[in-house]
């Protein structure tokens, strides 16, 4: 990059929010810059907390944003390249608190059993417009519908503006439509090799904010910000390839044992995953048992109403699609969440339960739901050692640790009020 150009240096953090610094592009091979420690105690209201991994009684000391400067890539801003970092200690060592890590040892974890996985992540959003009195009112689509596209979908057009300003960036597209709600909508990126997949989605999401906000759109990944509408989620479809390149992932009736040990181990550790999964107050709103939200713990063939969806048909392209996420989740974490989830599956040999039969809007086989609150879940995630020490013990804590503030903090709120403590960061 030229010495003109800055470079806009960001990583995610513990509450999933694009934190990071402009530098000059003179810095841009030195591949390090630094930042308080301190902030992974930083909730949304600004608190600052002594939570597990941010050493706020310790002198809040720094720690290294690290980047590769061969990943120093086009931005959507001009004047300006991007790049995706990760966070160390001082000595050079992870820290524990990067979910960026985190998503790298789920892949290490499953280079050992000779797999390499891949990702593609649908990301669902909520357009909002500002009223004359500068609150917030859901954007006015009159001719919106499901799968539509154009004007009367879109009628300020910031979906075509997030299109070009994402292809001229290097993003590779695979939709764009409307969801089944209006002002809903759905963005789809290419699946890839796990980690370039989510730094791909971590720096979407914000590319798709910012651009919307230029057209005076606040768009929102808030799992259910319109009361009396459907939720809006995060799906996380995910394959493994072997040494020789060949999916091992089965679909229809030839799932093998690979296949049918993600989804065992998804189903055995489906509770605690809702905290990693759905990290806000406000995600329990959405998973309500006939939402097709990823509520209970089950599985099937082609099935929206499960929360482990498999293929159709082996081969290729089958995946198996995990359906309880939502948006305001970490990316990072959310992934390494699945990914280690379906290895303990795979590694503890748990046996597959049988299929769903009922469509999950009436009725179901299943009579495991997620956990009805977020501090259920939490509760949940504690007592699940195998995957909390899978995920990573210290990035764990300190979730545990700020959520319960934002539990107690949020308790009183409702509504508007509680989806504005939220709205202006996811």
């Amino acid at each position: 990059m030229s010495q003109s150009e800055r470079l806009r240096v960001l990583f995610s953090d513990h509450l999933s929010l694009p934190r990071g610094k402009l530098v000059p592009g003179r810095k841009a091979q030195s591949g390090e810059t630094m930042v308080c420690q301190s902030l992974f105690g930083v909730q949304f209201d600004k608190d600052l907390l002594p939570a597990p991994g941010s050493k706020m009684m310790q002198g809040l000391p720094d720690m290294a944003v690290t980047w590769n400067p061969d990943d120093i890539r086009e931005s959507w801003v001009d004047g300006e390249k991007i790049v995706v970092a990760e966070l160390k200690e001082m000595d050079g060592s992870a820290h524990g608190c990067c979910p960026r890590g985190a998503l790298k040892r789920a892949v290490a974890d499953w280079d050992k059993l000779g797999l390499k996985p891949f990702v593609g992540i649908e990301l669902e959003a909520t357009a909002f417009q500002f009223n004359e009195d500068g609150g917030l009112e859901p954007y006015d689509t009159p001719g919106g519908y499901v799968y539509g596209t154009g004007p009367f979908s879109d009628p300020a057009g910031f979906t075509d503006a997030i299109w070009e300003r994402a292809e001229a960036a290097g993003f590779a597209l695979d939709m764009i439509a409307t969801e089944y709600f209006t002002p809903q909508f759905e963005f789809t990126l290419t699946f890839d090799n796990a980690l370039k997949a989510v730094d791909d989605i971590f720096l979407f999401k914000l590319l798709a904010r910012e651009v919307a906000l230029d057209h005076g759109i606040l768009l929102t990944f808030l799992p259910l910000p319109i009361e009396g509408i459907g939720g809006i989620g995060m799906h996380i479809n995910f394959s493994f390839q072997d040494k020789d390149g060949k999916n091992v992932i089965g679909g229809g009736k030839q799932l093998g044992a690979i296949t049918e040990g993600c989804i065992a181990g998804l189903i055995r550790h489906h509770r605690p995953l809702a905290a990693l999964l759905c990290p806000t107050v406000t995600s329990y709103n959405r998973l309500q048992p006939s939402a097709l939200a990823g509520v209970w713990a089950n599985w099937g063939v082609n099935h929206r109403g499960v929360t482990t969806r498999a293929s159709e048909a082996p081969g290729k392209s089958a995946r198996l699609e995990h359906r309880m996420a939502d948006v305001t989740s970490n990316p990072y974490t959310a992934t390494a969440a699945v990914l280690q989830a379906s290895r303990l599956g795979v590694v503890d040999k748990l046996p597959l339960p049988p299929a769903e039969t009922g469509d999950c809007m009436e009725r179901q086989d299943a009579t495991i739901k997620t956990p009805d609150t977020l501090a259920e879940a939490l509760a949940e995630l504690k007592a699940d050692t195998a995957l909390t020490n899978s995920v990573g013990q210290d990035l764990v804590d300190n979730l545990i640790f700020m959520k319960t503030d934002e539990i107690e903090k949020t308790k009183e709120l409702s509504g508007t009020a509680l989806r504005d403590w939220y709205i202006h960061y996811l």
